[in-house]
């Protein structure tokens, strides 16, 4: 959501300036765009994940500041509440070894991270949604210290003007109203970042919506909130719903929602962005001293930290990235698509899917985006997070296909190709795919794990509901720990 920003009060002469701000720097990102002022694409990927902090029980442990305090790392920041922490893995080059490398890194920083929070009473948890987590631990009080986060909850209510509604139908329905954004806490995401170059940057971010349905179809591991059994991916919908700015009247007259899919196809960057200023009002209307044009004009790179700063305040599955680094400028696809775990190695499995599939469908003849419809697109986006594994999505020439068989029969080849073509370990490339082999072909995943240990200990053995999701969140994390694949996990 980019820097970090003082508790503040917002009049209309700072939403005026910030909106002029925002025009200026989308004009100066054209300008940049036009005249090849960007950093030469280096096939660089980063990574970030969110996770939970649980106590011995299973239970939402509010203890962040404690933990991060304990583990003293860099890579470890706050998230939006007080049981969440993200991990931040800088950047390596899309080349030979990087998974292992990338897996290596990550478990080390993990156990390290577990073994100094264990000394403060918490337990570390990659889940797309913690299933202990009740309405007591979603409040005002449970939002972390850091002051943008409390301006970014009086924003999006003062936006609407009356509480959320969250409202989800799955195997069992949720209602529930809401007066903070901490529902969206509980949605925690791995994010795949990749640095392209502004000519291909279109065709990169098609592809990446084009697959998005099936990741989450074969990635799904968020099958529980607030005790109910709803989407096999609940993180979606709940994210959609806890961050809507929109009373009922505003949806009803077609006002964009500000966690979104997306409407089209893209041929530049700058579509997406010019749609940030078109349809989004600032959330945070916060302007820099920094003048782009002078900044530009004078042979320098612009931070455009408005554009960044409201770019970041609308969250797109698969995010546009302007960044500078080391004085350079470049862009990045930013997926947001997955959820947090089970394990790391499940994690870089949907990694290596993801960025082998997107490099072949990228550059096939006839793309993808060409031969599909946009909403078809965003069909499979909701029938994937709502189904899981077992969900059925649209393949031009193939028409509804299961999802698992469509990775089976199309896409697990397409992947093996780019990841090929990126010149990655062969070992790796088995390995890891594999591991996305195995799900389609055993039809288990995170959420069918949760969803099957859930119902063994609650109709089989008799367990309280309460008392059912707390074992299996304890049964989940010790699997977890020893980082075997899903697919693999024993129920119960």
């Amino acid at each position: 959501m980019g820097e970090d920003i003082a508790a503040t009060v917002f009049s209309r002469e700072d939403r005026q300036r910030y909106r002029q701000k925002v025009r200026t720097c989308l004009d100066v990102f054209a300008r940049m765009l036009s005249e090849a002022r960007f950093d030469p694409e280096r096939r660089s990927v980063g990574l970030e994940i969110e996770l939970n902090l649980t106590d011995e029980a299973g239970d939402p442990a509010l203890l962040n500041a404690t933990v991060l305090e304990a583990i003293a790392d860099n890579d470890f920041t706050t998230e939006l509440a007080q049981f969440n922490v993200e991990i931040n893995i800088p950047p390596r080059l899309l080349t030979g070894d990087v998974f292992t490398g990338l897996e290596q890194q990550v478990r080390d920083s993990l156990n390290h991270a577990e073994d100094k929070s264990r000394g403060v009473g918490a337990h570390m948890m990659l889940v797309g949604i913690l299933p202990t987590i009740s309405d007591t631990h979603l409040n005002g009080e449970a939002l972390s210290a850091n002051p943008r986060y409390k301006l970014l909850n009086e924003q999006i209510f003062a936006a609407r003007g009356e509480d959320l509604q969250i409202s989800i139908a799955g195997h069992e329905r949720l209602s529930t109203f809401a007066d903070t954004i901490a529902p969206e806490a509980a949605c925690t995401s791995v994010q795949l970042h990749q640095q392209v170059d502004p000519e291909r940057f279109a065709t990169v971010w098609n592809a990446a919506q084009a697959i998005a349905g099936v990741q989450l179809a074969i990635g799904a591991n968020s099958p529980f909130f607030f005790g109910r059994e709803l989407w096999r991916e609940t993180r979606i919908a709940l994210f959609e719903q806890a961050t809507d700015t929109r009373p009922e009247e505003l949806k009803a007259q077609g006002v964009r929602p500000r966690v979104w899919f997306g409407e089209r196809w893209i041929t530049s960057i700058f579509d997406l962005f010019e749609e940030n200023v078109t349809f989004f009002p600032a959330l945070l209307p916060v302007c820099e001293p920094e003048d782009p044009v002078e900044v530009l004009e004078g042979g320098g790179v612009p931070s455009l930290a408005e554009l960044r700063l409201h770019n970041g305040t609308i969250y797109r599955w698969n995010r546009p990235i302007y960044d500078v680094v080391r004085g350079k400028p470049h862009l990045r696809v930013e997926n947001r698509v997955l959820p947090a775990g089970p394990t790391v190695v499940d994690t870089l499995a949907n990694a290596a899917f993801y960025y082998g599939l997107v490099k072949a469908l990228a550059e096939e003849d006839r793309p993808i985006w060409s031969r599909m419809s946009f909403s078809a697109a965003e069909e499979n986006f909701h029938a994937g997070a709502r189904d899981g594994i077992d969900a059925t999505v649209f393949w031009p020439g193939l028409g509804e296909v299961p999802a698992s068989e469509l990775v089976l029969r199309r896409l697990l080849p397409l992947a093996h190709d780019g990841l090929r073509r990126l010149e990655l370990d062969g070992g790796d490339r088995d390995r890891l795919l594999g591991i996305i082999e195995q799900r389609c072909t055993t039809h288990r995943n995170g959420a069918t794990w949760q969803a099957e240990t859930f119902h063994k200990l609650y109709d089989d053995k008799g367990l309280e509901r309460e008392q059912a999701l707390r074992e299996m969140t304890v049964r989940y994390r010790d699997l977890m720990h020893a980082n075997e694949p899903v697919h693999g996990w024993p129920v119960a």
